[in-house]
Formats: structure tokens, C-alpha cells, sequence
């Protein structure tokens, strides 16, 4: 059966990766598996079809025969239960790849993506300056704790599992950034991520569909 997933048709990242399709092109890059992709436009993520998939209007959905689902850490967490190369085949070390991934989109991810939307929405607002500086305090704490958990480590248990795969698409809105930059293991990292083949190869397919947009 043909996985189709859906990804915006002009991203708002620009092409840089950010966008949460990322996340399960990597994943379904990882384990091997072909994918199709439907582009969707931001009104028709707002239509009934889409709804359907994905009651928020959000991106991405995962389509495979008669399984429909969204939110991305869902499908990642699908993707490597049914497939070999995403969670170890031990039990608890199989939980604790589990648990990094919930600790990456619950801990770590809120504050940084409340970060973005910030610099964004909220630049005019006279509570700019204290909203951006509770937001920073909040990542700097997590990293802080993130960093001191990895160490000189490859990866946060073991070898490399969906729960880094997670991380690594959550720190990748920091890179370049000072906060990030204060911790060399994490800004090391987040490189290794980005060195893996899969990873590659769903970068340039996320970027080809902007690049495709933009000289439209």
C-alpha cells in the first residue's frame, strides 16, 4: 500500500526543514519506506476533505490503505513500530526512545515554538520584550538539563532512535542561535542529525517542493 502524506504547498519555513512534514519524511527516509506527497494549500487545509484527516487543519497527515493519522510525533512513533530502524528491539530501551520522544515535542518543543511565533506576532506588543525573555529563560533551562543529559554522547540512549530523530527537528528552529551555541555538544548534535543520509534526503525533498513554489 502507497503512504501518502501531506506538506504545505508554499511552507512558511522557506525550505529550511522546519516545516513538520520534516519529520516524517526523515522517519519514513530512515526505515526504507517510498512515500507520496499531496501538497496542500493553506485554504484547502481549512476544507472539509482535510478536516477529515486532520481536525486542527493542520500538516502533516499519513495516509496508508485504511489508516489515516496526524500529529507528527504519532506518525513517527507508527512509522517506527512498523517498520525496523527507529526503536531498539529491546523493551526498555525500546520505552526509554518512547520517552525522549514525548520529552522532545512536550518539554523541549513548547517554549521554542512559542518562541518563533513570538518574533513573529507579537514584535509590536508592549509585552514583547518580557514574553521573549520568559521564553528564552524557559529554553535556556531546558537545554541546560538536555545538555548535561548527553554529554560527550552520540545520541540520548544509545544508538540513534526516532526519540533523536524528534530532538534533533525541535533544536534544528535554534541553529545559529546564541542559546544553542552556548552548548557545543547540542550545536554538535544537531549536525550529526543533519549528516545522516535519510535526513539529507528529506531535506531536498522538503526544499524542492519551495524551490518549485517559488518560481511559480
Amino acid at each position: 500500500m502507497t503512504i501518502t502524506i501531506t506538506a504545505f504547498e508554499r511552507s512558511p519555513d522557506r525550505g529550511r526543514g522546519l516545516a513538520r512534514d520534516m519529520r516524517v519524511r526523515w522517519a519514513l527516509e530512515e526505515v526504507g519506506q517510498p512515500y507520496e506527497v499531496r501538497l496542500l494549500s493553506f485554504k484547502a487545509m481549512k476544507e472539509p476533505a482535510h478536516l477529515a484527516l486532520q481536525p486542527f487543519g493542520q500538516i502533516p497527515t499519513y495516509e496508508e490503505g485504511d489508516l489515516a493519522l496526524f500529529e507528527s510525533g504519532a506518525i513517527v512513533l507508527h512509522i517506527g513500530e512498523r517498520h525496523g530502524g527507529l526503536l531498539p528491539d529491546d523493551a526498555n530501551a525500546r520505552a526509554r526512545a518512547i520517552a525522549w520522544m514525548f520529552a522532545a515535542l512536550n518539554t523541549v518543543e513548547p517554549p521554542i515554538f512559542d518562541r518563533a511565533l513570538a518574533t513573529i506576532l507579537e514584535r509590536d506588543e508592549p509585552w514583547y520584550d518580557e514574553r521573549l525573555r520568559f521564553l528564552e529563560d524557559s529554553i535556556r533551562k531546558r537545554l541546560a538539563h538536555l545538555s548535561r543529559r548527553l554529554g560527550d554522547a552520540d545520541w540520548l540512549d544509545g544508538a540513534f532512535s526516532a526519540g533523536d530523530l524528534l530532538m534533533v527537528t525541535v533544536l534544528l528552529r535554534l541553529k545559529g542561535s546564541d542559546m544553542l551555541d552556548e552548548h557545543p555538544n547540542l550545536s554538535a548534535y544537531v549536525a550529526r542529525g543533519e549528516a545522516r543520509p535519510a535526513y539529507k534526503r528529506a531535506f531536498d525533498a522538503q526544499l524542492a517542493v519551495f524551490t518549485a513554489a517559488s518560481s511559480t
